[in-house]
């Protein structure tokens, strides 16, 4: 892999309690060079994109009261939604530093994946409540200030950028900084849909675009947090993160020198970030049982980006092993 990391190698020997070095993303593991953002730059853009984003939410709430525009609150729901997510994102990628204590051997790394479902289901409900709002809205019409309405959506449209170009950088690495970066792109452009959404209002008086646009707005969430909802339903459920393919894996051990079966193999996201993987290999001649170890532990990291590998090898294939047969987990 030419994108191997210079540091993978020495790390590898003690891969067990040195897992976090593997930082990179599971999402592309074949360009995972770029999660060099370091936390401490990651933090500031979560801390500028917080309190810029909650300052405006605030001021687009208001906005959209004073102006009745139902489409600037349904935009002001979706930039909270995405405060919400920053703020989560934040919380969980320093939630995933901390060290392993007591019982909590993993330390709090499944917090990243919580935070991310419990993000999702949030934005489910905010749509919701846009969506009924809105048809309401189809029965009574309401009158709609739109120089406000454009003015409000215009900022909007300048603070997203902003906040998406912050994490731009970061995107490829962590499922809940692609998550932001993402929200804030989409952000961006749902609230150029409110700009001219405003402007054909002023021009035409027509008051059914303001809920057409909202529940479009809703329908956008909606398709925008479906794939979230169901990584992070499947990384709660510990399946193996979307850039793994598992009979891959199995098929390179498989291959290493002198192992005949793999058994019991195992992967899962210890976090948004990292994975895991524990496999049981019969391996006869097992004359170079720590080195083997090492290298096949070093190749997993480097071709599949698993920093975090347990292996038990078994060199009698005539005792079978309890959990052999495939269809025991």
């Amino acid at each position: 892999m030419a994108s191997a990391h210079p540091h993978d190698h020495h790390h590898d020997h003690e891969h067990d309690h040195d897992a976090h070095h593997h930082g990179h993303g599971h999402d592309h593991g074949h360009h995972h060079h770029h999660h060099h953002v370091s936390p401490e730059n990651m933090g500031r853009a979560f801390a500028i994109g917080v309190a810029l984003n909650s300052a405006f939410v605030a001021a687009e709430v208001a906005a959209g009261l004073w102006a009745g525009s139902l489409a600037l609150l349904a935009d002001a729901g979706h930039n909270l939604s995405d405060v919400l997510s920053l703020i989560l994102a934040w919380g969980a990628a320093a939630l995933a530093r901390r060290a392993p204590a007591g019982r909590r051997t993993y330390g709090l790394r499944k917090s990243t994946i919580l935070a991310s479902l419990a993000n999702a289901v949030l934005l489910m409900v905010a749509v919701g409540a846009i969506v009924s709002e809105s048809v309401h809205r189809f029965a009574a019409p309401a009158s709609v200030q739109t120089g406000v309405v454009m003015l409000t959506a215009a900022i909007g449209v300048a603070i997203n950028t902003a906040t998406a170009l912050l994490f731009f950088r970061g995107g490829h690495g962590d499922l809940n900084v692609r998550g932001a970066f993402l929200h804030m792109a989409g952000d961006a452009a749902v609230s150029v849909a409110v700009v001219i959404g405003a402007f054909v209002m002023a021009r035409t008086g027509l008051s059914w675009i303001d809920p057409a646009l909202s529940i479009a707005i809703a329908v956008f969430i909606l398709w925008a947090t479906w794939g979230l909802l169901r990584e992070s339903i499947d990384l709660s459920l510990d399946a193996a993160p979307k850039g793994i393919d598992v009979d891959k894996v199995r098929g390179w051990l498989a291959d290493q020198p002198g192992v005949v079966e793999v058994h019991d193999l195992h992967i899962w996201a210890m976090s948004t970030t990292e994975t895991a993987l524990t496999v049981h290999l019969i391996r006869p001649a097992n004359d170079d049982g720590d080195a083997f170890l090492h290298r096949t532990c070093e190749g997993l990291a480097r071709r599949f980006n698993i920093g975090h590998a347990t292996m038990q090898v078994e060199t009698n294939p005539a005792h079978a092993c309890r959990l052999a047969p495939p269809e025991v987990v």
